[in-house]
């Protein structure tokens, strides 16, 4: 590519769908390395919307926020395989996760399932950060068995009157709107009675708590819907088909939660660590076994993004990902806290090292094998609708 090409195709709102995969993935990683706010990279913590605003605006005024979103809509509207490799640039390079709920499934809901007008009003809000999404799925007794869910929406005349909890609301507090399930028929089968409702969080009757987690981090969040009432159009699709919708949007997410990106992450931290102990040699077999580990997820990773890249739909199976990934990353993070031993009690970084943190990389391993669906649910998932255990059972009568 020529400079002028590159220079053209780095330009705001570009359509960057002629380019070659090599070509896009240089454009790319360039313009993040020279954009991408320095004290932003690789950030201990979930960064709070506020904080991460100034990528946010950026990747907006650029016009690459919505990368699979249609151009018509004010996406990229890239291709399955350019996404994911925009995606494994901004985990390369150490970008922040954004607060990206309306940019991964409420944007995307709403162009295939919402109505003219949601769409008018909600999606230029998403692109400019005026709306901050969060997610009302999980409740306390309703987390990964998330049909069992018991927050309902009882209609009065021309609203929906909403009564329940969500719970671990990741950051909910720093939201002004959240999508929520409700159960609209109690007597229809679990998965049946479901609709999906966009509530914003200043109505009357809604409140929220925060959540401090195990490394005293504000991330999450419980919210309280006491009598909340939203109008008849605050539901998207059709009453009673929220269930539907909410699962197709999980695909996705389970192979992002299965990207090799954390155990990669912890895996460099542990390197660092015993170099900086001293144990390099000491602890060199180790990391061979676990680097080894870590390029069979990788392999196993390319399996599942190249059906993406091939505009494949990601089947129940996607869930052997994160089961894998996160036992991996888990893994990684308990040799980290044995190699530090004493150091690991404490809550930051290590005294003049403010990249060696061993304590706060163990706890952020622990939540992983239960957020986005536990691995208990996935075994099951993968039982029943991969392997037919269920069907087998059902069948023998045993």
């Amino acid at each position: 590519m020529t400079d002028a090409a590159h220079a053209a195709s780095a330009a705001p709102h570009a359509d960057l769908n002629p380019l070659s995969d090599a070509e896009f993935r240089k454009t790319v990683g360039d313009w993040i390395a020279a954009n991408y706010p320095p004290e932003l990279r690789s950030p201990r913590k979930r960064l709070h919307a506020a904080e991460a605003m100034p990528w946010y605006t950026r990747l907006s005024a650029q016009g690459w926020l919505c990368p699979g979103w249609p151009r018509e809509f004010g996406g990229m509207g890239l291709s399955p395989a350019k996404h994911l490799i925009m995606i494994e640039e901004m985990e390369r390079y150490g970008c922040a996760r954004l607060p990206d709920c309306g940019i991964t499934m409420v944007g995307p809901l709403l162009i295939a399932h919402g109505s003219e007008a949601q769409r008018a009003y909600h999606l230029p809000r998403i692109l400019s950060g005026e709306i901050i999404w969060c997610q009302g799925y999980s409740e306390p007794n309703a987390g990964s068995d998330l049909a069992a869910l018991r927050t309902s929406a009882v209609r009065e005349g021309d609203e929906w009157v909403l009564n329940g909890q969500k719970t671990w609301t990741t950051l909910g507090t720093d939201a002004n709107w959240i999508f929520v399930l409700a159960r609209t028929d109690p007597q229809a089968a679990k998965q049946k009675g479901i609709s999906f409702f966009l509530v914003p969080m200043n109505t009357s009757g809604l409140s929220t708590r925060p959540i401090i987690n195990i490394d005293l981090h504000d991330e999450f969040a419980e919210v309280f819907f006491d009598k909340v009432r939203v109008p008849a159009d605050a539901i998207v699709g059709t009453v009673n088909a929220g269930w539907t919708m909410a699962k197709n949007l999980l695909g996705f997410e389970r192979l992002f939660l299965g990207s090799p990106k954390q155990s990669e992450g912890a895996l460099d931290h542990l390197e660092r660590l015993t170099a900086h102990l001293g144990k390099s040699e000491d602890c060199a077999a180790m990391i061979t076994a676990l680097r080894m580990e870590l390029e069979d997820h990788k392999s196993f990773y390319a399996t599942f993004a190249d059906q993406v890249r091939r505009g494949i739909a990601l089947g129940p199976d996607v869930s052997m990902l994160k089961i894998n990934q996160t036992a991996l990353y888990q893994k990684i993070s308990d040799r980290i806290l044995e190699l530090a031993g004493d150091l690991g009690t404490l809550a930051g970084a290590l005294p003049g090292e403010p990249m060696l943190y061993p304590g706060s990389v163990f706890l952020q391993a622990r939540p992983c094998t239960i957020y986005g669906g536990s691995s208990e649910i996935q075994r099951n998932i993968i039982a029943k609708q991969v392997l037919g255990l269920g069907k087998q059972f059902n069948a023998s009568g045993k």
